[in-house]
């Protein structure tokens, strides 16, 4: 969903013309996308693993830099029982 997202963005910021380029709006997209990833529960192995791998990636391009988006992390490992 995020990469969707991300995808849209980088389509928003390069378009030129015709009034259809919106990129706050398609940055709000992507934003939602990274912290509904961030929010959530990765409860199987292969969930975390996936979850942690993308999350390290999109860090290393300095894009998980919010306070946000690190509350949300750590709100999605804590066990609702």
């Amino acid at each position: 969903m995020h990469k969707t997202a991300y995808s849209s963005f980088g389509e928003a910021l390069h378009e030129t013309g015709g009034g259809r380029s919106d990129p706050a709006r398609a940055s709000g997209e992507e934003e939602r996308a990274l912290l509904a990833i961030c929010n959530y529960a990765a409860v199987w192995e292969g969930d975390r693993l996936a979850k942690a791998r993308y999350l390290l990636e999109i860090e290393v391009r300095g894009e998980l830099n919010l306070a946000e988006h690190m509350q949300a992390v750590l709100r999605s490992t804590m066990w609702k029982g």
